[in-house]
């Protein structure tokens, strides 16, 4: 039987629970998810649209949430649909099973992907497994763990393709945070005089962690932002490109790219902006016949919208100046579902370097 309640998990795993799964048994979350209009219409378009990769096939879906792509892979002729969930969220999944009158086909079974034990192969393993900046909670470990140990040689994987863009920005956003940073510096300094006046303690020591802090919080943090393309102020850039059937966790655990961006107006750089697209093509064996793409890029809304990096103190840039450095994409190591992110780079204008290369460091909490 699956090990569903935390008496039976280890320590490890119940802190990974709380801190991760546990949001996803509540049908407020699945809500959330399901009335986003983008997210649905890409996956929904991606299997009802190719009914004939998934007729006759036998479909696993990792994560399956309330169960909505177990219960289109059904309508879409699958003979037979294993759908995990490791959370209780399970239970609500086969009430709508039951409701859509697909029981003799989907199957829900809880626990954990890589602590189940699906009875035979699959044809076809369909998930939505992206988070914010797509590698974000690190769900794709456990897809690409059901890839390995039970899809069929030519089985394909939904969605197949998956690339990281950024781009150079003008963000509307940093104001507001410079803004807030500042305030919270002034806010300190009242503080510390009120304790000195009323308590007769210094605390004026505290200024620079607390600085710290908050300069790490509201400059150095990601922060998620529903961009416009008019914030763009640069060429984009693949920060990766992965093909779902073949990637490996290690690869994904450090991601590291070169990257060169021609600036196209006279402006600020007060940011790099990241987000993600996923093409759903079937593999090389067994191709979609009609490929269905979904992006979260900006003027693409969706519940997982961009990623803002703050550049702070912003850059003045020129039409044609060149921004070119590198970008490392790795798992912070207290909680491997989150991300730590650096950006070094070097403003060129006229092939000539405007100031010293900066390294700005972000986590993606």
């Amino acid at each position: 039987m699956p090990e569903t309640h935390a008496g039976q998990k280890s320590k490890s795993e119940q802190l990974d629970f709380a801190n991760y799964f546990v949001s996803y048994g509540y049908l407020y979350h699945q809500k959330d998810m399901l009335q986003d209009q983008g997210r649905m219409d890409g996956y929904r378009n991606a299997i009802l649209m190719n009914a004939r990769s998934f007729a006759g096939k036998v479909v696993l879906d990792v994560g399956t949430g309330s169960g909505i792509l177990a219960i289109w892979a059904a309508k879409a002729g699958a003979k037979k649909v294993y759908a995990v969930e490791a959370t209780s969220m399970s239970q609500h999944a086969r009430r709508l099973v039951a409701q859509n009158n697909l029981q003799d086909v989907v199957v829900v079974l809880e626990g954990y992907m890589e602590k189940l034990e699906i009875p035979e192969k699959v044809d076809i393993i369909v998930s939505e497994w992206m988070g914010y900046f797509l590698l974000r909670e690190a769900m794709l470990d456990s897809v690409l763990y059901a890839r390995d140990t039970y899809l069929k040689p030519g089985g394909a994987m939904y969605p197949s393709h998956a690339q990281i863009i950024m781009a150079p920005l003008c963000a509307n956003l940093h104001t507001q945070r410079a803004g807030e940073y500042a305030d919270e510096l002034g806010a300190w300094a009242d503080f510390s005089e009120y304790m000195r006046a009323s308590n007769g303690v210094e605390i004026g020591g505290l200024a620079e962690y607390y600085d710290r802090e908050q300069f790490e919080y509201l400059l150095q943090t990601a922060h998620w932002c529903q961009l416009s393309q008019a914030e763009i102020i640069g060429d984009e850039f693949n920060l990766c490109e992965m093909d779902v059937h073949d990637v490996t966790v290690p690869q994904l655990s450090d991601v590291r790219c070169d990257f060169r961006s021609e600036i196209v107006a006279e402006t600020e750089l007060t940011a790099f902006g990241g987000w993600f697209d996923v093409q759903f093509k079937g593999s090389a064996a067994a191709p979609a016949g009609t490929p269905v793409p979904l992006s979260t890029a900006p003027g693409a809304p969706t519940h997982w919208a961009q990623q803002v990096f703050l550049v702070h103190p912003p850059l003045s840039v020129m039409e044609g100046d060149v921004v070119e450095g590198s970008v490392r994409l790795c798992r912070q190591k207290v909680n491997h579902r989150l991300l730590y992110v650096q950006v070094r780079f070097t403003l060129l204008r006229g092939g000539a370097p405007v100031e010293p290369e900066r390294t700005c460091n972000y986590r993606i909490d």
